[in-house]
C-alpha cells in the first residue's frame, strides 16, 4: 500500500519529546538505517567514508549523526534487523533493484557532464544495505550498548510484536505498514529535526470504523509492498467497500477482482513470523571511546564527520545518566 494511501487513513498526531522521556522503542533497523546511509551519501565526500580497500561505510557517519537525539532525550532504542526476504516480497526487491540500477546508469552520466550536484543526488538511490554495512553498524551499536534484535523476517513485524507484548513502548519507523502489523504506536521522524509524530493504531481503526483485520484488507486492495491492489480502488473506496460488504473476499467477489496471493498477504500481516527468542537490557552504557576508535581508527572514517555526534552521546550521557536508564 503507498505510504500516502495508508497516511490518509491513519491518526496521526506531533508529540513532544518530553512525553517520551524514558521510553523503549523498537527501532526498524533497516527503514532507519536506509534514511540515513543515503543522506549521508548524499552530502558528505565519498572520501570521508570510503576505507583504502574500497569499502564504503557511510552508515557510521549516519549512526553517530542520527544516535544522539535518542541519548538526549532519555529514550532508549533497540534496533530490530530483517531477517530473511519474504517469499512474496521478491518482486518489490526486484523492483527496487532495478531502480538502483537505473540511477547508477543516471549518475554515471551526470558524472561524465560535470553535473556533481545531480551525480550525489543519484548515488544515494543506488545505496544499499551491504554485508559490511550489517557488520558495521551492529559493531557501533555494541560499543554503545545500544541493544539488538534479530527479526526472522521482516523487522518492522517483529518490532510490532515486542509493542504489542508491551515489552516496548513504541516502534520507531517511517513506514506506515507497522499499523498493518499491530504496532499499538509507531513513532514516525523520531530523529528529524522537530517533534515527532506518533501514529495510533486504535484511534486510526476507530476514526475509520474498521477491525484491525479490515484495515488489513483496505491495504490488500489498494496495494502493499507484498502484493498489486485492485485497479481503481483508493483508500477511500476501499473503507467503504470493507465496511458495506465485510471482508476482502467479500470485496473481491462483489466487484469480480482477484488478488494474487491474498490469503498469504493477509496471513503475513496478521501472523507474522516473529520470535519470543529476545531480550535486551534498557540500562545503556555507551563506551565512547570504543565506538569512537572502531569508526575513526578500525574503519578509516574521518574524524571531523562523526566528532560531534560522540560529543553529543558522550554529553547526554553525562545530562541523562545513560547509564542508570532502567
Amino acid at each position: 500500500m503507498g505510504n500516502a494511501d495508508l497516511r490518509s487513513l491513519a491518526a496521526i498526531e506531533s508529540v513532544g519529546f518530553d512525553t517520551l522521556a524514558g521510553s523503549v522503542v523498537a527501532v526498524d533497523a533497516h527503514n532507519w538505517l536506509y534514511r540515513y546511509l543515503t543522506t549521508t551519501v548524499k552530502f558528505t565526500d565519498a572520501a570521508a567514508y570510503t576505507t583504502d580497500a574500497g569499502e564504503e561505510v557511510a552508515n557510521l557517519i549516519g549512526v553517530v549523526q542520527g544516535l544522539p537525539k535518542f541519548f538526549e532525550h532519555d529514550i532508549v532504542p533497540v534496533f530490530v534487523f530483517d531477517g530473511g526476504v519474504t517469499e512474496l516480497k521478491d518482486d518489490e526487491v526486484a523492483e527496487r533493484r532495478a531502480a538502483r540500477e537505473r540511477a547508477a546508469e543516471k549518475r554515471d552520466a551526470a558524472e561524465e557532464r560535470g553535473d556533481a550536484v545531480a551525480a550525489a543526488r543519484l548515488e544515494a538511490r543506488t545505496q544499499r544495505l551491504t554485508d559490511v554495512i550489517h557488520e558495521t553498524t551492529r559493531g557501533l551499536l555494541e560499543r554503545l550498548d545500544v541493544p539488538v534484535i534479530e527479526a526472522p523476517a521482516e523487522g518492522e513485524a517483529q518490532a510490532s510484536y515486542m509493542a504489542g507484548r508491551g515489552d516496548v513502548d513504541y516502534v520507531g519507523s517511517e513506514d506506515y505498514d507497522t499499523l498493518l502489523f499491530g504496532a499499538p504506536g509507531t513513532l514516525r521522524q523520531l530523529t528529524s529535526s522537530g517533534d515527532p509524530e506518533l501514529m495510533d493504531l486504535e484511534a486510526t481503526l476507530d476514526r475509520n470504523g474498521l477491525t484491525r483485520e479490515q484495515l488489513v484488507d483496505v491495504a490488500i486492495l489498494c496495494g502493499t509492498d507484498f502484493n498489486e491492489g485492485v485497479s481503481g480502488v483508493g483508500p477511500k473506496t476501499a473503507v467503504s467497500a470493507v465496511k458495506e460488504h465485510g471482508d476482502l473476499w467479500a470485496v473481491l467477489d462483489a466487484r469480480g477482482a482477484y488478488v494474487e496471493n491474498a490469503d498469504r498477504v493477509r496471513e503475513l500481516f496478521l501472523d507474522p513470523p516473529v520470535t519470543d527468542d529476545y531480550g535486551f537490557d534498557a540500562e545503556i552504557s555507551p563506551d565512547i571511546d570504543a565506538a569512537r576508535g572502531y569508526v575513526t581508527d578500525e574503519w578509516g572514517v574521518d574524524a571531523d564527520e562523526v566528532e560531534r555526534g560522540f560529543e553529543r552521546i558522550e554529553s547526554a550521557t553525562v545530562q541523562t545518566g545513560l547509564d542508570e536508564w532502567t
